[in-house]
């Protein structure tokens, strides 16, 4: 009878450990775009693929690059030849081997695939060969000191090749990769949910068996959510919550100064809605600009937490042009800009807004700043995922949008700056500006490269094609029962080592 009761109390034990299944539950302020590491734009689909996509390699708290999928790498002398040695006894989802073979085929993937966002990330890369199953050679076009970095992101995400051949331009809808969690199920603008992969390489540092992930667009929802315990980590704290957030005592915040940036992108040769005073002239673009107050944005919108920045990197940043500061508001000096131009007001003008407490306060606050210079915003809300697909199709004159940034500062201009690149939706053209990129990539000390960037600011910031506003803290708010979570400046939720209690 002892016998038959302890088998009862195992058995009871067991079964209540089935269910006690551990589900961390993430608000994400969008609903990602497409989950295909080659196709995707967005901030929060890097969120989703952080749990799901391992990379070759990965960064720090310090932005170093550290070894992921690959275990380390060799570049020659004249850096046209880089040699990556991969992680052995490494599984896709579906069972599959990751190895030289896998790694190569990703990596072409991302190369050749039509509509691919990686190509100008990656596009110094000739050819990449097997050296042997687990070590691959990229051979390069030149040398392209941001190579590692890119390969820190989605550029860097290996794709089960079989699941890919066989799923085509429909990979995103089931992505399979190599990373601590497989995909189960997308309900678009509802959820998304993955499981732990019990084949993971690092399965021992796993500990939290399924996630789902649910947008909210509303951040005070998002919030709510979190304090009523219906949702364990949100992303993208509104400012104003901050205190809300520490003075409840169930709740922790984590923030760091992110790598990316928010601004204007102005249209200026996308079809025809670019046939307008702002596209036309720099000069009534930089009128536009000395009506902006950035700091006045800062305190009415974030409570002062945010950084204000007029460049593609924040004024923290190393590679920061000390030589183009921030410029004061000055109105009359705009008006008088506008009145050389020939141009008299107001100037009406579509302003695509994507859709969020923040970005619509930001939108209204700059939208009552440049009406004093002659400028009339016409705000357009629009669902987020929308706005990238019509700013790609020229639909917008001006377009508030943001970045989350990389660690190196090539992954915040190059694709935005350079002519024909897939993120120069405006259409910004100019050799001088594509010949100092190539400089900038082409040399690996921090000074060489900062002056080849100064002729880039020389450039962009007097012409105006993206004006910059500032550079935002990552304010991720999670419940106490979340244990070991790490705020990065890149802003992605991290999964291995998080315990759920």
């Amino acid at each position: 009878m002892k016998k038959f009761a302890l088998t009862l109390a195992l058995s009871a034990a067991m079964a209540g450990s089935a269910f006690a299944q551990t589900n961390l539950r993430i608000g994400l302020a969008e609903d990602p775009d497409v989950l295909d590491p080659s196709l995707a734009r967005t901030y929060v689909g890097r969120i989703v693929f952080s749990s799901i996509c391992d990379k070759l390699f990965d960064i720090d708290e310090k932005l170093n690059i550290v070894p992921q999928l690959a275990l380390s790498q060799d570049t020659s002398e004249d850096g046209k030849e880089v040699v990556i040695k991969l992680r052995p006894n490494v599984t896709f989802h579906d069972g599959e081997p990751f190895d030289a073979k896998a790694a190569k085929y990703s990596l072409e993937r991302h190369l050749n695939m039509k509509g691919s966002f990686r190509k100008p990330e990656i596009g110094s890369v000739e050819s990449v060969d097997v050296v042997d199953p687990l070590t691959i050679k990229l051979t390069l076009k030149a040398p392209f000191s941001p190579l590692l970095a890119q390969l820190t992101d989605r550029a860097g995400m290996m794709v089960s090749p079989k699941a890919a051949e066989a799923a085509g331009d429909k990979f995103g809808l089931h992505p399979v990769c190599a990373g601590p969690y497989k995909f189960v199920e997308r309900v678009q603008q509802d959820r998304i949910v993955v499981e732990k992969f019990k084949d993971y390489w690092n399965k021992d540092n796993v500990f939290i068996d399924k996630i789902t992930y649910l947008p909210i667009v509303d951040g005070t929802v998002r919030l709510a959510n979190l304090r009523s315990g219906g949702l364990d980590l949100i992303e993208r704290v509104l400012a104003t919550d901050i205190k809300t957030v520490r003075d409840d005592k169930k709740l922790k915040l984590s923030k760091a100064v992110s790598l990316g940036y928010l601004g204007l992108t102005i249209n200026l040769k996308n079809g025809p809605k670019a046939d307008n005073p702002l596209g036309k002239a720099a000069r009534v673009r930089r009128a536009f600009e000395l009506a902006i107050d950035r700091d006045a944005i800062n305190q009415v919108v974030f409570n002062g937490e945010f950084v204000p920045g007029n460049q593609w990197v924040s004024p923290q940043n190393p590679y920061y042009q000390e030589k183009f500061p921030i410029p004061k508001r000055d109105i009359a000096k705009a008006k008088a800009l506008l009145k050389e131009a020939g141009v008299t007001g107001p100037i009406p003008l579509d302003f695509m807004v994507p859709n969020g407490a923040e970005t619509r306060a930001v939108a209204e606050v700059v939208q009552s700043m440049v009406a004093e210079a002659g400028f009339d915003l016409k705000i357009r809300v629009t669902e987020f995922a929308t706005s990238l697909k019509q700013s790609e199709e020229g639909n917008y004159q001006v377009y508030l949008i943001g970045w989350s940034g990389r660690s190196d500062p090539d992954g915040n201009s190059y694709s935005f700056q350079v002519c024909g690149q897939p993120q120069n939706t405006n259409g910004y053209c100019d050799k001088e500006v594509d010949a100092a990129h190539a400089e900038a990539r082409a040399k690996s000390k921090l000074e060489d490269r900062k002056a080849a960037y100064e002729k880039v600011a020389a450039k962009t910031l007097t012409e105006g094609a993206i004006v910059y506003l500032y550079h935002a803290q990552v304010l991720v708010a999670h419940t106490d029962k979340l244990e070991g979570y790490k705020q990065m400046p890149d802003g992605l939720v991290r999964v291995i080592g998080l315990k759920l209690k």
